[in-house]
């Protein structure tokens, strides 16, 4: 087993990882279209073929390719290959495609429990005051889950999916007895909610949500040849709903912080997690929810995971988490506005020095497909920076066929976990049972009042025959008892008042009166 994995070459020489340090976290940044995807997808490669698992989001469909060889390879790939003195093989990885709307990958779930009041809110883009409604539901769930004196009690605390929050934010609407013991939660704060919850239903939403809940163990399970499996999320769509899909993020990485054993320095990560488009995570993020990443980064380490952040620029970072990512991969920048060159300086100011490589000035004049690589080496230590040309990857650079990708979803065993939801009795099937139950009673306690039928009514007396007037009427059809006289009156009345309407509306709205010639 190798101890390094190639980055590139530079005029210092090779440019590689050590696999001892990979779990001290990293920084691929860059501007749109300089090369941060291939330098990704490099990495992801050489991780599996070391043995280590990879956990990647994919923004643009691009990283799909690494399922399959690049055989042959692009004219570009070939060139880079021969101009940095590497050989090009080409080969797959092992791929295990998700995604969190079932289509293409296996499904993704998780539930509404264990997404956490923190993530939910955020999902949900709750204020102060809504966040604490939700607070309140949670709390409400886990004492009815651990505490409840039935089973029907404990089944009204699951929370599962969107269905069982929406039914436990509504027991909790207005509710005088909960409210004295958890707080009140007002009507509008409820219906707000409500609103949000319907539109991530709309969005799709309530396929993430539900159980089977995916196993930590399933992105990390052990292979016979020795290599490592990329985990390979489809967040095309995902990423058009930013704070489900950040949320989605933020829950993995804690789940991967509470649940993985301690294991200190491993000579290699159990698990190299790539979180594309960062500045999702961190953009209108609270004090509390970055506190709690830098927390989780700091960590994380000990559990024998990496977690590197692909973005634009350093600056979508913030600095009390951007100071634990301690190998940094630097593409072009472009100095464009006051705030890009804040940018370039910042990201300058990061590496160590290299008297050979005048940063500022450099980062801004980067090829396509070259970096500024700073990595920790055995010891630890930062190496100092250097310009690099990116090896090219030895899997297809650029979206898999769908018909290829379909066929590894189908031959992944994984699919008949994941494919069909179970939706177990939870709050929701406990609160509609309830409801039918307390609206049964109410029905029973006011029963509706019983109409006589027609045939058991007793029959009316026949009516009084008209008096006499010494006039014959003709019969109506209708009905009606006016006389001749009356119905030419009423004639001429209606006559006079639609005249008078007529004339006033021409008066209103300024037609001219028409004259009949």
């Amino acid at each position: 087993m190798a101890s390094t994995i190639e980055i590139g070459a530079s005029p210092e020489g090779r440019q590689a990882l050590a696999l001892k340090r990979a779990n001290r976290h990293g920084l691929i940044a860059g501007a749109t279209g300089t090369g941060k995807t291939v330098t990704l997808q490099v990495l992801a490669e050489a991780f599996a073929r070391e043995g280590v698992n990879v956990f990647a989001a994919d923004i643009k469909g691009d990283l799909s390719g690494i399922a399959v060889p690049g055989n042959p390879p692009p004219a570009w790939a070939q060139a880079r290959a021969q101009e940095i003195g590497v050989t090009l093989t080409p080969e797959a990885q092992p791929v295990v495609f998700w995604d969190v709307y079932g289509e293409l990958g296996n499904p993704v779930r998780t539930t509404v429990t264990d997404m956490g009041p923190t993530l939910m809110a955020r999902v949900l883009d709750a204020t102060e005051a809504q966040e604490g409604a939700i607070t309140i539901a949670y709390k409400l769930a886990d004492d009815r889950l651990n505490s409840g004196a039935t089973q029907e009690e404990r089944d009204s605390g699951l929370l599962l999916n969107l269905a069982d929050l929406r039914a436990l934010l509504t027991e909790l609407s207005g509710n005088d007895e909960l409210g004295k013991k958890y707080g009140l939660v007002t009507p509008q704060t409820v219906s707000v909610m409500q609103r949000r919850i319907l539109q991530l239903e709309m969005d799709g939403a309530q396929r993430f949500f539900g159980e089977p809940a995916l196993r930590l163990e399933d992105l990390m399970r052990p292979r016979a040849d020795g290599r490592g499996t990329v985990n390979v999320l489809a967040s095309e769509r995902l990423v058009q709903s930013p704070r489900l899909y950040s949320a989605f993020l933020l829950w993995l990485m804690s789940e991967l912080w509470e649940k993985l054993p301690e294991v200190g320095d491993p000579d290699k990560p159990k698990l190299v997690f790539f979180f594309d488009e960062a500045h999702l995570l961190f953009r209108d993020a609270s004090k509390d929810l970055i506190q709690k990443v830098e927390q989780v980064v700091r960590l994380i380490r000990s559990k024998g995971v990496g977690i590197y952040f692909v973005t634009q620029s350093p600056t979508d970072v913030p600095d009390v988490v951007l100071a634990q990512l301690g190998n940094r991969i630097q593409h072009a920048l472009r100095a464009y506005t006051p705030s890009d060159q804040k940018a370039v300086r910042a990201a300058a100011a990061s590496f160590r020095a290299n008297p050979n490589v005048d940063v500022a000035k450099e980062i801004q004049e980067l090829k396509v497909g070259e970096a500024l690589v700073s990595t920790l080496d055995e010891s630890g230590a930062p190496t100092p920076v250097a310009r690099t040309k990116v090896r090219p990857p030895n899997s297809q650079v650029g979206p898999l066929q769908l018909a290829a990708r379909q066929a590894i979803i189908g031959d992944c065993d994984l699919g008949a976990v994941y494919k069909e939801p179970v939706d177990r009795h939870s709050a929701y099937e406990t609160f509609a049972a309830r409801t039918a139950e307390t609206e049964a009673e109410e029905e029973a306690a006011n029963p509706p009042p019983k109409t006589r039928s027609r045939a058991k009514a007793a029959p009316s007396p026949p009516p009084a025959p008209p008096r006499s007037t010494g006039t014959t009427r003709r019969p109506s059809s209708g009905g009606s008892r006016t006389t001749a006289v009356e119905r030419q009156t009423g004639r001429v009345a209606s006559g006079v008042l639609n005249t008078i309407a007529r004339e006033l509306m021409r008066g209103i709205l300024g037609t001219p009166t028409r004259r009949r010639r």
